[in-house]
């Protein structure tokens, strides 16, 4: 299999691909917009030339806001049904991409059938695999140039659109880290600073780089250029270790754009409020403006349980300012492997996230469903006020929940869908209903 052209070296080129025409049919832009962005680096469209059943998108600040979901096995729980009851959950929901995660079971029959399964770009962490195929007693993983090429190789093969690199974590970056409250929280970032201390050696990883940037052009897989040294509490953010990586990443952007390879960069975990702003800034003047993809960021280290709110705050801030791509948080973030349950929370409260920022950022067509939704409720018309919410199913489920705890002779009577009220305020004191009477 040899691709001549990816999606970057045909938008530099003046070609307008078929994907970048469905891009800009849901982005409601031109064909030739999308392909000036692509060609200029600010956005991408990870879509390997193996995954049959890709329904492309373009991820880019000037483009929707986009969500990603993570699932996986563990090696102490889930299975490969149970994954691909994620995927179908997380696409369902609204998720833009889903990465594969896993570290337990067979790994390759496991992203086999997720990638045949979604119709969303499927991202992987290539290291978590090689990690899992290691056979050391002493827990030393095999990073020889050897078993990176081979796991991504194959990667590749088998169809993923997008994968993160942690190349840019290198040897100067460790004294800062351990100057940390938390060192370091990222599992690729901690498994790397551990083998280069270890082997007193580079990063295995910015090593191969240019052999990964020949696997990746040949397959056009997009590169998502990991942040090892994100901050995992906020009295690590925006410190040395975080920024001297940032630098880095910047620097590995442009050999991938020189390469033909499209890539995003990927940035912090936890971050106050009053710090996003800079570190969307920072990465737009370091990176070209490649779209940044973060985590959250967690605004507030203190409420386990909720923090797929405390981060889609965050979200919504760092989208307002420049980040291209979300990836979600679920309730069970920092406490345990999420469920389809989790999934669902994660997913919806970024779809919020996601959907505030373009608004705010003044998209194309952002505010349309906004506006429809703003007529259902004058028209108390509150069938189309569920299809256009962005979770229907939990609109109707509280509508129907109030409606029968009410406590007047009417609610004996069943349902009654077109009342001009909800049981908050009641006939007498709806504010729009007495509204119209003016």
């Amino acid at each position: 299999m040899q691709n001549n052209n990816t999606q970057l070296t045909a938008a530099q080129q003046g070609i307008i691909t078929p994907a970048m025409i469905k891009v800009a049919e849901a982005e409601h832009r031109t064909p030739e917009f999308i392909m000036h962005e692509v060609a200029a680096g600010r956005a991408v469209i990870p879509a390997n030339i193996g995954h049959d059943s890709l329904k492309p998108i373009g991820i880019g600040r000037n483009l929707t806001t986009k969500i990603n979901a993570n699932i996986g096995t563990s090696s102490l729980s889930s299975c490969p049904k149970t994954e691909i009851e994620k995927l179908k959950a997380a696409v369902s929901y609204g998720a833009d991409t889903v990465m594969d995660l896993s570290t337990g079971g067979n790994l390759a029959v496991i992203r086999t059938n997720i990638i045949a399964n979604s119709p969303v770009p499927i991202g992987t962490v290539p290291i978590y695999e090689i990690a899992c195929r290691s056979n050391s007693d002493d827990d030393d993983i095999d990073l020889s140039r050897e078993m990176i090429l081979k796991v991504i190789q194959e990667q590749a093969e088998q169809g993923v659109d997008y994968m993160t690199i942690h190349a840019g974590l290198r040897p100067a970056h460790l004294p800062d880290a351990r100057k940390r409250k938390l060192k370091i929280v990222s599992r690729g970032g901690a498994l790397i600073a551990r083998y280069m201390s270890k082997h007193n050696c580079d990063n295995p990883f910015f090593s191969c780089f240019d052999e990964i940037l020949q696997i990746c052009r040949k397959y056009d897989v997009t590169l998502s250029l990991g942040d090892g040294m994100r901050p995992g509490c906020l009295a690590d953010a925006s410190d040395p270790a975080q920024f001297g990586e940032l630098r880095e990443l910047g620097e590995l952007g442009r050999r991938c754009r020189q390469a033909g390879v499209q890539v995003m960069i990927e940035g912090p975990g936890h971050i106050p409020l009053d710090q996003i702003e800079l570190n969307m800034k920072l990465e737009q003047m370091w990176c070209d403006d490649a779209p940044f993809y973060i985590l959250g960021p967690v605004v507030t280290d203190c409420a386990p349980g909720y923090d797929h709110i405390s981060s889609a705050i965050g979200a919504a801030m760092g989208a307002m300012h420049g980040a291209a791509m979300l990836c979600y948080v679920t309730p069970k973030e920092h406490l345990g492997l999420p469920n389809a349950d989790d999934v669902h929370a994660g997913v919806i409260a970024y779809k919020i996230a996601a959907h505030a920022a373009d608004i705010a950022k003044k998209l194309p067509g952002a505010r349309d469903r906004d506006d429809a939704i703003s007529d259902a409720r004058a028209a108390f018309d509150w069938e189309k006020q569920f299809e256009l919410a962005l979770d229907p199913d939990q609109a109707r489920k509280l509508r129907n929940e109030a409606l029968e705890e009410r406590n007047d002779d009417s609610a004996n009577h069943g349902e009654r869908p077109n009342e001009h009220f909800c049981t908050m305020c009641g006939p007498k004191l709806c504010s729009m209903r007495v509204s119209q009477d003016i």
